[in-house]
């Protein structure tokens, strides 16, 4: 990327600042007669086009949260790492009473919140002891449906496990 002079720097933040070439030329310093003239030629070079696009992305990454962010402040709130600002009114005596701010940590309510956002992008594998549990308990609800519906029969496909052949759930 070509380098730009001072007076173009001034203009590249001066435009992302406005929107506007012809203010953002008169705030950088180009005369006040020639401003819609500059503005226009400087949106023309590619050099500050680059600039503009490169310092938007830098403002954009700085102000939206990435993956890594919110996985990093999900674990710190499920430690108990984060905490809120709670006020709190105490009476001072004579009647009256004076407010002020304390951190706490947060809830436990709101950790095991923490927890289950965590977990909801980190799904866990289940064990296969808690499938065929899962697999028998279905089997049991069919079982009593048929009854209650007269349908002869029902058939239970474990696809949660290739390598599973047990046939528990037939």
């Amino acid at each position: 990327m070509t380098k730009l002079t001072e007076k173009q720097k001034r203009f590249v933040d001066a435009y992302i600042e406005t929107g506007n070439a012809s203010e953002a030329a008169r705030r950088a310093g180009y005369s006040p007669k020639t401003a819609f003239r500059s503005g226009q030629e400087n949106m023309q070079k590619p050099a500050i086009q680059q600039a503009i696009e490169a310092r938007l992305k830098e403002i954009e990454s700085k102000r939206i949260a990435n993956a890594a962010e919110v996985l990093e402040f999900l674990t710190s709130a499920l430690r108990g790492e984060v905490t809120d600002e709670n006020v709190v009114i105490e009476g001072t005596g004579d009647g009256c009473s004076e407010a002020r701010i304390i951190e706490t940590r947060i809830s436990s309510k709101d950790r095991l919140n923490a927890a289950q956002q965590l977990l909801k992008r980190f799904p866990r594998q289940m064990d296969v002891a808690e499938q065929k549990a899962r697999i028998k308990r279905l089997a049991s609800e069919l079982e009593s449906l048929e009854k209650a519906n007269g349908v002869e029969s029902v058939q239970i496909v474990d696809d949660l496990r290739e390598d599973d052949t047990d046939d528990e759930a037939q």
